[in-house]
């Protein structure tokens, strides 16, 4: 499938945030096999848009190229390195984990979180978390200037290294799931697009910077003001032990629709989702007999929470698939949700049109 064949091609390019070109790079090379033009602002996000019928609603489709991480912070003079977390990096799945040190295509240095040998550790340690200011990152340099001769400096990105394993016959771990399946998904959808003859005018937006500020989307929204923002994300599974008790979200289970996202640490934002979306988004699912998972979930927030408030407001809702263990080294989503997601959005799309009523009123 199409889907896993670029879900697999961009797990494997590092993108932190603010660095994302190479991502971007893959993903237009994409966009000029499938046939669509397209441009890059000076953000940084990749944007191309199939011109529709005038009359009709405008569509801003979009979901985030970057992924979370590490910045160098300082290299010790015996050559280790020092970070400070980019995003919502776990601390307790840290110790020994193997990164990318992204000095450059072809030049790329492979490093290891350090972890205290288990022999000399304290019954105390045993049960403690590293925190993040005390992280050190060996990449087997002996001195401050093996490492500089490198290119390992302050500032550098740093990522989990990346890796895509195949669970059973339909799953697939990785880094970056997170959301290279969302680029993965709106390629196909892209694909979709791109022979269609009627709808909407539809924005594509690759976008950056979201796992370290949710707003790089912010950018093209006041650029291209859509009537309608439709956002593709993970939803947070609930079928491991662990998560039982947050919501019915199952891989395999179909698509989902986020009906309320609050983030609830730090910042008050999050989305309560447009009723006419959420019932194009219902009514596509009924029409293509394919169950749509629901979601309200605090501790969550995208960058929808900041371009539904562009211009005079924008009609938005969230809509993604069900993924485990997010933000970790390895996460896991089922290839049967990204494809069924890619045909409820192209069907979705395709409904709107002149008539479409974005009025606050819910629809029967």
């Amino acid at each position: 499938m199409a889907i896993r064949d670029d879900l697999e091609t961009l797990m494997l390019i590092p993108g932190l945030s603010g660095h994302e070109e190479r991502v971007a790079a893959a993903i237009r090379a994409r966009l000029d096999r499938i046939g669509l033009t397209h441009r890059t602002d000076r953000l940084g996000n990749v944007i191309a848009t199939v011109d529709g019928d005038p009359r009709a609603p405008s569509v801003m489709l979009f979901t985030h190229m970057d992924q979370l991480g590490f910045i160098a912070r300082k290299v010790t003079h015996d050559g280790y390195v020092k970070v400070e977390r980019m995003g919502g990096v776990p601390e307790r799945a840290l110790a020994g984990q193997a990164v990318l040190i992204c000095v450059g295509e072809g030049r790329d240095v492979p490093a290891i979180i350090t972890n205290k040998a288990h022999h000399a550790t304290t019954p105390e340690e045993k049960y403690q978390v590293v925190r993040a200011p005390d992280l050190v990152i060996d990449a087997g340099f002996a001195s401050r200037t093996e490492a500089e001769a490198a290119g390992v400096t302050i500032g550098v990105p740093i990522v989990y290294q990346p890796r895509v394993m195949a669970l059973g016959e339909h799953r697939i771990a990785g880094t970056s799931v997170d959301d290279r399946a969302g680029c993965a998904v709106q390629l196909a959808v892209a694909e979709a697009l791109a022979g269609r003859t009627n709808g909407p005018t539809i924005h594509l937006v690759f976008s950056v910077q979201e796992e370290f500020n949710l707003r790089g989307a912010v950018v093209a929204a006041q650029s291209l003001r859509p009537d309608i923002a439709i956002q593709i994300d993970l939803m947070l599974a609930s079928d491991t032990p662990d998560m039982a008790e947050r919501g019915e979200m199952h891989l395999g289970g179909g698509p989902g629709i986020s009906l309320y996202s609050f983030h609830g640490r730090g910042t008050l934002n999050g989305v309560i989702p447009h009723p006419a979306l959420v019932a194009l988004m219902e009514q596509s699912a009924e029409a293509l007999s394919m169950p749509l998972q629901r979601s309200a979930q605090v501790g969550v927030l995208t960058d929808l929470s900041y371009v539904q408030l562009v211009g005079e407001g924008v009609a938005s809702v969230d809509v993604g698939f069900p993924m485990r263990y997010s933000h970790s080294a390895l996460e896991c989503a089922d290839m049967r949700d990204l494809e069924a997601l890619a045909e409820l959005l192209t069907e979705a799309l395709g409904r709107i049109g002149p008539d479409f009523a974005l009025s606050r009123e819910r629809r029967a």
